[in-house]
């Protein structure tokens, strides 16, 4: 799989390069203040939000090396006057940076990766694949785990791939605020997998994917092996955003939506919890007459 580049790799690239900074945003703006980005002759790295924005502040840094200025300031109003309607108003520094500036750069991006919330989707089938092509895309870190060696080799994105044989350990394992989706080959061991995660105690989302049905019979199974765990906080069924179209890749967006929502939304933690008469997204019959998302997965 190809690897993302890194802001290492970039600095490494270019000789020269002008850290933009965004330090003071007033109203609304693309991005918020602290917000970095990274401009040399022929490459860029980051974005402060795109638009004309960000144009203006790419052709600026770049006469900034043309004509080998070392600092300076642009305050720019997001208006009619740039082409833009959010109204508010940016300031930015632009500096060429020094080997000092690249080096807290690079770790303040290592630090920032560090903490990034992770994300752990607890199988390798066809959703559980799609899933993680796009969280590849995301301010996670993605583990995709499954016991299944040839399902994992399937994977291309730029995530980290887990062979496991008891999952339920790397769920034990994963810090404070993670994501666990469920969507095995087994019923069994979504249910083992989804209790453990559940058991956690401090998860940031939990799913199982599933049906309305799965749902009550997790319920059930939990009551009677797992000392009458609690299934409020589980979201099953998963991506139920209103969508019946069962085709991987549909399913995973509504699931990443979803997550992401858990995730960055300060008011998710204190929601009620999701219907579980919404549209049961993603769900194939099984053998029971159930739709528990055998096939898609």
């Amino acid at each position: 799989m190809a690897r993302r580049l890194s802001l290492q790799d970039f600095l490494t690239s270019h000789k020269h390069v002008v850290q933009v900074v965004l330090t003071r945003v007033r109203g609304s703006s693309p991005r918020e203040a602290g917000t970095c980005m990274f401009v040399a002759a022929e490459g860029l790295w980051g974005t402060i939000g795109g638009g004309q924005l960000e144009y203006i502040a790419i052709d600026h840094a770049r006469r900034m090396l043309k004509q080998h200025v070392i600092s300076d300031t642009l305050d720019v109003p997001l208006g009619p006057e740039i082409g833009q309607c959010c109204g508010g108003r940016v300031e930015m520094s632009l500096a060429q940076m020094r080997q000092a500036d690249r080096e807290n750069a690079i770790a303040k991006t290592r630090a920032e990766a560090q903490a990034l919330p992770h994300v752990y989707v607890m199988g390798a089938g066809h959703v559980g694949r799609a899933l993680a092509d796009l969280f590849q895309h995301m301010p996670v870190r993605c583990i995709l785990i499954d016991q299944r060696a040839e399902e994992l080799a399937l994977c291309q994105a730029d995530v980290e791939i887990r062979q496991s044989a008891i999952p339920e350990i790397d769920i034990a394992a994963a810090p404070a605020g993670s994501a666990f989706v469920v969507l095995t080959h087994d019923h069994a061991l979504d249910f083992l997998l989804a209790s453990a995660a559940l058991q956690h105690g401090d998860a940031g989302y939990v799913g199982l994917i599933g049906s309305a049905t799965k749902r009550e019979k997790f319920r059930r199974w939990c009551r009677d092996h797992c000392d009458g765990l609690g299934t409020d906080r589980l979201i099953c069924p998963i991506g139920a955003g209103g969508s019946r179209d069962k085709r991987p890749s549909v399913i995973a967006a509504f699931v990443a939506a979803e997550v992401i929502a858990d995730l960055t939304s300060e008011t998710a933690a204190s929601a009620p919890a999701r219907s579980t008469d919404l549209p049961e997204t993603g769900k194939q019959p099984d053998a029971e007459g159930d739709t528990a998302g055998m096939i898609s997965r």
